[in-house]
């Protein structure tokens, strides 16, 4: 055993010293020392000592060994090499679960939209922006040692969470941005008003059409100063065809009702993700030399609708414009 610790270098630590003045022939000793054995392991290139060895009347001083910033970054770095990828990949995979999950609850009524919007989803975010500095991390310490596999997880996991922390960040910064409001009017003095979908709206509790702030007018020029009323240079019977023929080519519009003697028109249009549904009414009245067309766009839910009405009626407005030239 001595003639073992003697020859360390092979443990990657250096040569123990004798101590000085003790004969070197076992039979020229008092008495044989007790010692520990000294215990290493590699972390790579670095050992490190977990017992050091303790003589009273031995022949072999062990020296002190203090552990370096290089033996506790090697560890590390090769702990995130071994574990990191996936540590990453399961978090975004546990992000895009619970992105599926929040509208998935609300439409079988496990909970109720708010929960979803505004609870799992800034969750999802929140797991997903972890994985992907996770993934950064790994990569940078050791991404050229990764066996292929490993750096295919990273990838995965990377694009996966950039892709899923991007979709509640956006919703975050438009709602930052955009006033909390949800019912949007060309005509802010006389919207157009509903009749064909209240049946649905009551059935759905959903918010009232009649109860305007009076704050909202102002909040609606602040942020949509550009929404106004089309007024073209034709009858109102064309008019009101040339809207309903646009109003049914509006991707995914539903015509609730239609009356060209009152010249109003009805529709709904339900949300991709979380299936919202917001009710459009337009209405087609005479003006000097012309006509003018009003559109109305309401949310049943939420207070904010992250200017999705405003983006719908610009939309629909813009279509028209074009089919009445």
């Amino acid at each position: 055993m001595l003639h073992a610790l003697e020859t360390t270098p092979a443990l990657g630590l250096p040569p123990l010293p004798r101590r000085a003045g003790r004969p070197k022939h076992k039979a020229q000793r008092g008495r044989r020392g007790v010692a520990t054995i000294v215990l290493c392991l590699r972390f790579g290139k670095y050992p490190i000592v977990f017992a050091r060895g303790l003589f009273s009347h031995g022949d072999i001083e062990v020296p002190d060994f203090e552990p370096t910033s290089d033996v506790h970054s090697g560890g590390v770095s090769m702990y995130l090499r071994n574990t990191g990828p996936l540590v990453a990949l399961a978090l975004a995979t546990f992000a895009l679960l619970l992105l599926g999950l929040a509208p998935l609850g609300t439409y079988l009524e496990w909970w109720r939209y708010g929960f979803g919007l505004y609870r799992l989803m800034p969750m999802s975010g929140g797991i997903a922006t972890a994985a992907v500095m996770l993934s950064i991390v790994t990569l940078g310490v050791g991404r050229s040692q990764l066996r292929r596999p490993k750096l295919a997880m990273l990838v995965l996991a990377l694009a996966l969470g950039v892709a899923l922390a991007y979709l509640p960040a956006h919703y975050a910064l438009r709602r930052t941005h955009l006033p909390a409001i949800h019912d949007i009017s060309t005509d802010t003095d006389n919207p157009p008003t509903f009749s064909a979908v209240l049946v649905a709206r009551a059935a759905e509790a959903a918010n009232s059409v009649d109860e305007r702030s009076p704050e909202l007018a102002a909040l609606q020029k602040a942020a949509y100063p550009d929404l106004r009323p089309l007024i073209p240079a034709v009858p109102v019977g064309q008019a009101f065809q040339r809207a309903l023929d646009v109003a049914r080519e509006m991707p995914g519009w539903t015509i609730v009702a239609s009356d060209a003697g009152s010249g109003r028109i009805e529709a709904s249009q339900q949300s991709r993700w979380f299936r919202f549904t917001d009710d459009i009414v337009i209405r087609v009245a005479a003006s000097d030399g012309g006509s003018r067309i009003d559109v109305r766009s309401v949310s049943r839910h939420g207070r904010s609708d992250y200017g999705v009405n405003a983006a719908r009626i610009a939309a629909f407005l813009d279509r028209l414009r074009f089919r009445l030239r």
